[in-house]
């Protein structure tokens, strides 16, 4: 079988950066044989202006929103946000499926080999059995009140059967719930059992209200909640943050993507991560920067976040709260406005700590012999990345 050899101004193999004396070695469908010095790379060597990659990896995603695109305005704060996707979300059908399409293709052109993604609904179904990107669908549970609790767990589970019977093996799919302030107690309960040991995700604290929500039983959330016909608060008052009073809930071994994280203050990330260890659970800190700009036109504090195990990778939220798909231009926001961040670090989040949070790192992710993570390349901005193999 032919060797393709590739080579570019720098080299990231998912661990670390090596310079333009570096040769990545594949076969022709891109199956990693080697990287050697270009003195013993031989003739016939690609070579490429920026950073060659291993595909990138989107772990938060909503695809089916795709159809939001330019209608919620940016900066619009989350309340106001979230009861816009809540009453805009009513397209024709033959639309939907467009941008879906639409959006699928650009995360394919853009080097993503893989996305967590978050549905409601089947919708995207038809494009993932014939998209080129490896999908784990979180089927994303809403339920307000333990009133409906098992009507909502019902549900949602039927769109994840639709989900399982449509995608196999390599992809994935399981209940997740969708945040602090959509799921009541006797939902978090059904949740953690009906998500033993799996991977979920759960948007995390973007939001100051989500604390207040908790801590008094008010704010801003009261608003949204009058849309579905709830005239208070369903969540018991617990006079503790948000995280604080959600992440009890779970004891089931899962791995949890807490995503977002945007108000998260350095005291909730000490007890999770406390709280993970006591009762084997394994966190995933995932920040979608372009949406928290989008909608908040603020970043989370990135350095509450060091000093632990856990695992930081990077997603794209949806176009209703974007102004593309692209890992690139995720990195390039945290690369211009928080530049004490190696760029090393934030392409290990785009890639290889992303393959292992999905689970995805026998084949994706790094550029080691016999995987094939696909290649891309990452301008040197990062404001784009295409797909080369």
């Amino acid at each position: 079988m032919a060797r393709k050899k590739f080579s570019a101004t720098q080299l990231f193999d998912g661990y670390s950066l090596r310079g333009i004396n570096h040769v990545l070695i594949t076969d022709e469908r891109g199956r990693v044989d080697a990287i050697v010095p270009a003195a013993e790379a031989g003739d016939d060597v690609q070579e490429f202006d920026g950073i060659l990659s291993p595909g990138l990896i989107n772990c938060h995603c909503h695809l089916e929103l795709s159809h939001l695109k330019n209608v919620i305005p940016p900066h619009t704060g989350l309340i106001n946000f979230l009861c816009s996707v809540v009453t805009k979300r009513g397209f024709e059908q033959e639309l939907i499926q467009e941008e879906i399409r639409r959006a699928n293709t650009e995360m394919e052109e853009n080097g993503i080999v893989a996305v967590g993604d978050i549905c409601n609904t089947a919708d995207a179904i038809a494009v993932k059995q014939q998209s080129n990107i490896r999908w784990h669908s979180f089927v994303e549970v809403l339920s307000f009140t333990d009133a409906r609790a098992a009507q909502n767990m019902g549900q949602y589970g039927a769109v994840l059967q639709q989900h399982k019977a449509a995608l196999g093996l390599p992809h994935a799919a399981n209940l997740t719930p969708h945040a602090p302030y959509s799921i009541s107690p006797l939902s978090f309960e059904m949740l953690n059992d009906a998500t033993a040991h799996q991977t979920i995700s759960i948007h995390n604290q973007e939001h100051p209200a989500e604390d207040e929500l908790y801590k008094t039983g008010g704010g801003g959330f009261l608003n949204l909640y009058k849309i579905f016909g709830v005239e208070q608060s369903p969540m018991p008052v617990t006079g503790k943050s948000s995280l604080r009073s959600w992440l009890p809930h779970f004891k089931g071994g899962q791995t949890i993507f807490l995503v977002h994280n945007t108000y998260t203050p350095a005291e909730d990330v000490d007890f999770a991560r406390a709280y993970a260890s006591e009762n084997n659970l394994q966190l995933v800190f995932c920040f979608c920067p372009n949406a928290n700009l989008y909608i908040e036109n603020r970043l989370p504090d990135f350095s509450v976040f060091d000093g632990g195990q856990e695992l930081r990778v990077l997603g794209t939220d949806s176009y209703s709260s974007n102004w593309q798909l692209s890992i690139a231009r995720e990195i390039q926001a945290i690369h211009d406005r928080v530049p004490g961040i190696p760029v090393e670090t934030l392409l290990q989040w785009a890639t290889l700590n992303g393959a292992k949070a999905l689970g995805y790192e026998n084949d994706l992710g790094s550029f080691e012999k016999g995987k094939q993570p696909g290649i891309c390349l990452i301008a040197p901005d990062f404001s784009r990345s295409d797909k080369i193999l």
